[in-house]
């Protein structure tokens, strides 16, 4: 009989990914998505599909006991809970969502007796917050995570709250920049560069780290199969790079021979996120650009230290930025987004 597992965030960028590795795998695959989420890339006939009421603990207790989802009493082998925010109309909703639905959730399946082998958590690098900008060391899992922004400190939170739970068995990824096909965020700088413009912050050295979304759930389910429980990981693809690495790997696949690169200075930064937050606010809207995302932009070492993952999981990178930037910039090419 398949293992049953589900993914929360289905409907996301790193969720669809999930699914379809998932059931590449022959797993019963469940996808938590809500009725309003686009199923865009969920059309597989294998699909489960739950929407789990996250924000209310007794509805979602109910849930987990009644109904079809747990046919014959049986639960889910595996939880890769991908649910969370990275920007959002009201502040409050960070620890609402990123820390309050994980309590509630945990809560439930403790209260109901369907704890999973395993609860994979999608936390961030974010969650340990600014790296060593003076000598660029990697941050470290043993490090004091002082995160100093409002995503970074739910994830934390939330990391905290799954430690406390007695024989609880989460699994924490916290992944570094992850990038991909489907994805918005980068694929606005690479949408700015075939423009012929390359917009980068601060005067100060730089280090950035990234991720190929592949890698990232080639991570996850590395961990499924291992079976670890307790334990956490950095992840990156092992690499260390500037704006301008990014910038020619990008304008080399779209052909773009010249790329004026433009550098901001920190505080007009500053300015433009805090104003497009405000009014964001005022028109009940959520921005790319605010007072978080200042903080993550501004920070110089994104460097982590991936040992952990290397060897206990046999995590081997297959995506060095140069070749992922290759397959995600052919994929916004073919669908027509650049």
């Amino acid at each position: 009989m398949p293992k049953r597992i589900l993914i929360t965030g289905a409907g996301g960028f790193i969720g669809g990914f999930l699914v379809e590795e998932a059931l590449r795998r022959g797993y019963e695959t469940w996808a938590g998505v809500r009725a309003s989420t686009s199923r865009a890339y969920l059309t597989d006939e294998r699909i489960h599909f739950v929407d789990l009421t996250f924000a209310d603990k007794a509805k979602l207790k109910s849930q987990l006991t009644e109904g079809d989802t747990f046919d014959g009493g049986r639960r889910w082998d595996i939880i890769v809970h991908n649910l969370g925010v990275t920007k959002c109309r009201d502040s409050a909703d960070f620890e609402r969502i990123n820390y309050g639905y994980v309590k509630n959730f945990s809560e439930a399946l403790i209260e109901t007796g369907t704890v999973p082998d395993q609860f994979i958590l999608m936390s961030s690098l974010g969650a340990w917050g600014a790296g060593d900008e003076r000598r660029y060391t990697p941050i470290r899992p043993d490090d004091e995570p002082h995160p100093d922004t409002l995503y970074g400190r739910s994830k934390l939170k939330a990391e905290r709250f799954l430690q406390s739970l007695p024989d609880f068995p989460y699994v924490f990824m916290r992944p570094t920049g992850v990038y991909g096909p489907r994805e918005r965020d980068y694929y606005l700088m690479m949408k700015s560069i075939k423009a012929g413009f390359d917009f980068s912050v601060g005067y100060r050295r730089q280090l950035l780290t990234f991720i190929y979304v592949k890698d990232l759930v080639k991570a996850v389910f590395l961990a499924a199969d291992k079976g670890v429980k307790r334990r956490g990981y950095f992840l990156s693809d092992g690499g260390v790079y500037t704006s301008s690495q990014f910038r020619r790997y990008v304008a080399r696949e779209l052909h773009k021979g010249v790329v004026v690169p433009v550098r901001v200075p920190l505080f007009l930064l500053k300015a433009v996120c805090y104003v497009a937050g405000f009014l964001a606010g005022i028109f009940g809207t959520s921005s790319t650009l605010n007072r978080d995302k200042y903080r993550i932009m501004k920070q110089r070492n994104w460097v982590c230290d991936t040992t952990a993952a290397r060897e206990e999981l046999g995590f081997v990178p297959d995506y060095p930025l140069e070749r992922g930037v290759a397959e995600a910039v052919a994929w916004y090419r073919r669908e027509g987004w650049l």
